[in-house]
């Protein structure tokens, strides 16, 4: 019997590491799976494209992203909690920009990856629990990492919002300013899959998930963990340790669909969905 494939999306973050050390190890061959790896660099908002068009089968994303793209329409259901710790964002601005303090942000023009991805949905987020409000036209789409670097060193933007330890070096270096933070209110990533893959190759997923469970579990008391996520993705061994000791992985395919009611809320709020724009659970989420 020949391997079973499946197309599996993630970003180039420390975050996905347990997914690679597994196809490494062979875990997922042991099962007789074959991951076909796909990084997206446009984070959430690419990713959710990806699942529209078919061109992946599962995406390791995050939480409020997949949940307003289900409801807009994406024919996919969040499948397994990946990551049950909050994402600290960093609020980040050019070297020689003259904002200082995350209060002064809410009338800059914001860098985001996409339109529905995290740097857009958490700003919106954000400024609605500082009662502030932020006009779509403050947006400007700059597509990855390298965009709102070359972006905000131009001044052409004043605002981006990334994971706190993938910007960190450019923060180090003096490329960007932190200026704040702000932790996501929800467990930040999640997996999701096409309706396709769910209703055809059930038993294949649901071995993915089995798999990248354990191997969750085997990270979270990996003693070298630290040293691995330093070098591979070449951070500070003390900005690691932060991080690795604040990060929660999944273990099993639990979901709360409490959390998921309060994303709808908190979107709809911010202004990311309307209110009445909801689904039943069913076809948000899908138990393995």
């Amino acid at each position: 019997m020949g391997l079973r494939k499946i197309r599996v999306g993630g970003v180039p973050e420390h975050f996905n590491l347990p997914w690679h050390l597994a196809i490494e190890e062979g875990l997922f061959n042991k099962k007789e799976i074959e991951i076909e790896w796909i990084t997206f660099k446009g984070g959430t908002g690419a990713m959710t494209k990806a699942l529209r068009n078919n061109e992946v089968d599962l995406c390791i994303l995050l939480t409020e992203g997949i949940i307003a793209d289900i409801i807009k329409g994406n024919q996919s259901k969040i499948i397994s909690t990946f990551v049950e710790s909050p994402l600290v964002w960093g609020i980040h601005t050019g070297a020689k920009n003259k904002l200082e303090a995350h209060n002064e942000i809410y009338k800059e023009k914001y860098a985001i990856s996409r339109f529905g991805s995290g740097s857009h949905l958490m700003a919106k987020v954000d400024a609605f629990y500082s009662e502030q409000e932020i006009k779509e036209s403050q947006f400007e789409v700059i597509n990855n990492l390298e965009g709102a670097l070359s972006s905000l060193e131009n001044l052409e933007t004043d605002v981006f919002y990334w994971e706190k330890f993938t910007t960190k070096p450019y923060v180090d270096n003096g490329l960007l300013k932190r200026i704040g933070e702000y932790p996501t209110p929800w467990p930040c990533f999640v997996i999701a899959g096409t309706d396709e893959i769910i209703n055809t190759q059930y038993d294949l997923v649901s071995d993915t998930l089995r798999v990248i469970h354990l191997m969750n579990n085997e990270f979270m008391n990996l003693p070298e963990a630290v040293d691995l996520v330093s070098e591979r993705y070449k951070q500070r061994k003390e900005d690691v340790l932060e991080w690795y000791q604040n990060t929660k992985w999944g273990t099993n395919t639990s979901l709360d669909y409490d959390m998921i009611k309060r994303v709808i809320f908190t979107l709809q709020k911010a202004g990311v969905l309307k209110f009445g724009e909801d689904l039943p659970m069913e076809k948000i989420v899908k138990e393995f």
